[in-house]
Order: structure tokens, then sequence, then C-alpha cells
């Protein structure tokens, strides 16, 4: 499959296009870095990670719409105190002026992250982001309580990367979150990478919690099989959770083409009701998109 295949195939599915959740938009500044970090992968992951989509803004929405998303994530997320804000004024921005994005905020544990989370969710935001390993810091961290009892009542979705790869962090693994969702059990959670490597243990956590879903970025694909396969009977499980899978893709720097992360989906061979609920159902739900 190649990027041009890519709205046949939807079509083919009788889909009305793509709901990818776990797609980044950032201010310029923090993007040049971000590709920055990623141009000397070899340093820190001990692999090359060639961006695919280094383009600017407008190519890069162009190229996602051509896609088929019918809504655009700008996930962005901290890694020190009073960033958060900031980050989230820039998402509310970015979504005032992209009429198809969707509103995204982020959070860290500091004072007063009770408030702005209360005051993006007042403002429209549909989806949080938070990256345990970059932010080096413990999603059960007792700031981050006011945050996680307004999200909880509010029922938006909060996409976490807890998960020990590709680097591991300090606070990184299910025992945090787990914590989190003992806490807070209505909590809807989406696991990005499907919480890789520990691939069985955020799977325990979305059988127990009915608002935990698990995000399928970078997975199965020939890059990241290469350090973090799936292990025995894995696939099984994601078929079991079909209705808690949601599509991602970690776009735009990721190292292959965005049609590969399909592919890579679509030859675990867990059919088309699998891929029609993972490309689109499933994730239309938690980004609240009108039925089509």
């Amino acid at each position: 499959m190649t990027d041009a295949d890519v709205p046949a195939y939807v079509a083919a599915l009788g889909l009305p296009g793509l709901a990818d959740i776990h797609v980044h938009f950032l201010p310029e500044s923090m993007q040049r870095k971000v590709w920055g970090y990623f141009d000397e992968a070899e340093a820190h992951y001990g692999a090359p990670w060639p961006v695919t989509y280094r383009f600017d803004e407008q190519r890069r929405l162009e190229t996602l719409r051509a896609f088929g998303l019918k809504a655009i994530p700008a996930l962005a997320y901290p890694h020190k105190l009073g960033m958060a804000q900031w980050l989230n004024e820039w998402c509310a921005d970015f979504a005032d002026r992209v009429p198809d994005a969707v509103r995204c905020a982020t959070f860290y544990p500091e004072p007063g992250v009770g408030d702005y989370v209360a005051e993006a969710l007042d403002a429209g935001a549909r989806l949080f982001k938070m990256h345990v390993q970059v932010g080096d810091f413990t999603p059960d961290d007792e700031r981050l309580e006011p945050a996680w009892a307004r999200l909880e009542a509010a029922g938006v979705p909060v996409v976490v990367h807890a998960g020990s790869a590709p680097l591991q962090g300090r606070h990184t693994g299910p025992r945090a979150v787990r914590e989190v969702l003992r806490r807070h059990p209505d909590l809807v959670l989406v696991i990005a990478h499907l919480g890789m490597p520990e691939y069985h243990e955020f799977a325990d956590l979305a059988d127990e919690f009915a608002g935990v879903h698990l995000d399928t970025t970078m997975n199965g694909t020939d890059f990241t099989n290469r350090f973090a396969p799936f292990p025995d009977g894995y696939v099984e499980r994601l078929e079991a959770l079909r209705d808690r899978v949601v599509l991602g893709s970690d776009f735009p720097s990721i190292p292959y083409p965005y049609a590969h992360q399909l592919e890579a989906l679509a030859r675990l061979g867990l059919g088309d009701e699998w891929m029609r609920a993972v490309l689109w159902h499933n994730g239309a739900r938690l980004l609240r998109l009108a039925p089509s």
C-alpha cells in the first residue's frame, strides 16, 4: 500500500474517512526542536528515525485531509513547569484557525493544574495528551488529582504515553496508570502505542476498566517490530478488544509512509469489521464526530 492508495482502501471498507486520534501539530519553534531530536535518533535510540512528513503546516494539513481524516488532533505535551498553559493557548489558537481541528490540551503536575484543565474543558477541549517519559513525572502524582477529577467528570479522553518504548523513563509502565484508574475508574484513557512494550499489562487495564482504550500508533510496523514485536497471544487480545482499539499514527514524525500503518494493521488478519471499528468507529465515538 502507498499513500495514494489510502482513500480507495478506506472507501472500499465503506467508511466515511479515518479517525486518527494520535496526530501532532506543535508551535513552529517546538516542531523544529522535535525534528532536530529525531535527526539525532541514532544517539537516542541506536537507529535512524527519518521524518517522512517534514513539511510546512499547511501541507501537513492537506496531506491528512487527502488521507481522509475528518478531524485533525494537535497533540502537544510539556516537559517542564509552566509550559502546559502556553501549549494550551497555542492549541486553542490552532483550533480557531483550522476548522477541522480537534481542540486539544495538555497538563503537568504543578500548582493550578486543575484550574487550567477546567478552563480548557470549558473552552471546548475534547482531547488531552500526557507523555510520562518526556515529562518525567508519574501519572499518580497527587498534584494531578484535581485535573484527573475534572477529566473524569467530563468524560473527555486523554492520550497517555506511559509505555516504556521506545525509551524507558523513571515513571513509565502500567503501575501508576493503574493507580490513577483505581482513584478515578470512569476516566477515558487512550494508551498510546498499545502501551508498548508492556502490551499485555496495558491490555489488562482495558479488560478491567470500561474507559480504557488502546491506540495503534506505530504498532505492527516493520520499524517497530524490530524492537517491540507483539508477544504471544496478543493479536488475539486485540481481536477481543475490537471496540477499544483506536487508530493512531504519530503523524508527521514517523519514519515510514502513513499507509504503512494501515497496512500493518490489515496484515494482522483480524478482518474488515475489526478494521472498520479501529480505523473509524471507535475514534469517531471518542472524538464525538457526527455520525455519517
